[in-house]
């Protein structure tokens, strides 16, 4: 059966223009991995010691990570709902019933309005006042890629191969870059450049303006991960067990890292931090690397695999495992500084501004610490 992208409906008029998004402010985290560089950097530190603020049962898994923005927590569940949390008290401001199971993807939040993917295939746009749609697009394929706001477009992935440059204020197509696989990774926007790992074993360059790819770096490995860069690299785990630093000038490899004691898949996506890549592996460790060499600096053990996606903040680093813990880590040694025990699996990763730590739980539970 083929399936033709199309926006499916257009409900209601945004109540504005979406010409441009504005920079991130530093109280917010307004999407995966809080803007659309991916940094996974908060540029406010919560408490050196955390006490849990509030908690909220959103009725399923939560598999994404959640977003905030303007004093509201916003957090996509599986079972379909995206919920609109105020920040300080956890009550529910809102509900939008999206019909669709949601995945991985993670809300991102700008110019009054909150995008997100499920696993029907469509994207969707929900006024973050009131929680009214605002239009719906379908793709040929489930999304769990997460959206990248940049400029007035909202960047996200599909399965069906596509990574799409959607129209913020009405959900049209402004271009869209078919690639040899799945689109699973969340894309990095820089100086006008989007970034993208594959899927079809590629590490991709596109001009935002119009998705003309500038260059193509062979990784040789399926990537779920989404790059975390520097000025001069990127850097992502692969499935074939590595870390790569792949060099932004010469768009060659620079260097791989491996664990030289365990074979296991990299799915987490890194943080790059005083010259450090910091990164979960499904060999049940937290990894810091040397940005300039790709040696091992540090390791942190957890008792199960980590997906959960590192977020930093005021030398500290802040990384769910699926023990079911919330580990922070001084991230110039690795030692432990705090743990938190949810019960179950924290495979998203945290959401850190205003000074709080937002994350969800396996059990469908979200925490808030500050």
């Amino acid at each position: 059966m083929s399936h033709k992208p199309g926006i499916t409906a257009v409900l209601l008029p945004v109540a504005a223009t979406l010409t441009l998004f504005a920079q991130t402010p530093p109280t917010n985290w307004s999407q995966f991995r809080g803007n659309s560089k991916l940094t996974g950097i908060a540029a406010t530190a919560p408490p050196a010691a955390l006490t849990l603020r509030w908690t909220f049962e959103a009725g399923d898994s939560l598999d994404s990570s959640p977003a905030i923005a303007d004093g509201t927590a916003y957090v996509t569940s599986g079972n379909g709902d995206l919920i609109a949390l105020d920040l300080v008290t956890g009550k529910l401001r809102w509900k939008y019933a999206g019909g669709g199971a949601i995945g991985e993807s993670s809300p991102a939040v700008g110019g009054g309005s909150v995008f997100y993917g499920d696993l029907n295939g469509t994207v969707h746009a929900v006024n973050a006042r009131d929680g009214s749609r605002l239009w719906t697009f379908k793709t040929g394929s489930e999304v769990k890629s997460s959206p990248t706001l940049a400029e007035d477009l909202v960047l996200i992935g599909s399965y069906d191969t596509y990574l799409y440059a959607l129209e913020a204020r009405t959900g049209k197509v402004r271009w869209k870059l078919r690639t040899d696989g799945p689109v699973h990774a969340t894309p990095a926007v820089r100086d006008r450049v989007v970034y993208i790992t594959g899927c079809d074993e590629n590490f991709r360059g596109l001009r935002l303006a119009d998705g003309a790819v500038l260059f193509k770096v062979p990784t040789g490995a399926y990537t779920g991960a989404s790059p975390g860069m520097d000025e001069r690299r990127a850097y992502f785990g692969t499935f074939n067990y590595e870390v790569l630093g792949v060099d932004l000038r010469t768009h060659r490899i620079a260097w791989r890292y491996r664990n030289p004691d365990r074979e296991f898949p990299f799915y987490s996506s890194a943080v790059v931090v005083d010259g450090r890549v910091i990164v979960g592996g499904r060999d049940k460790l937290v990894h810091a690397i040397d940005a300039a060499t790709g040696k091992r600096v540090w390791s942190f053990a957890t008792k199960a695999r980590v997906d959960s996606s590192p977020a930093a903040a005021a030398g500290h680093i802040y990384v769910g495992s699926n023990d079911g813990r919330l580990y922070v880590l001084d991230a110039a040694t690795g030692q432990k500084q705090w743990e938190f025990d949810a019960g179950a699996p924290v495979t998203g990763s945290p959401a850190v501004a205003s000074g709080l730590v937002v994350i969800g739980a396996g059990d469908g539970k979200v925490y808030c610490f500050g």
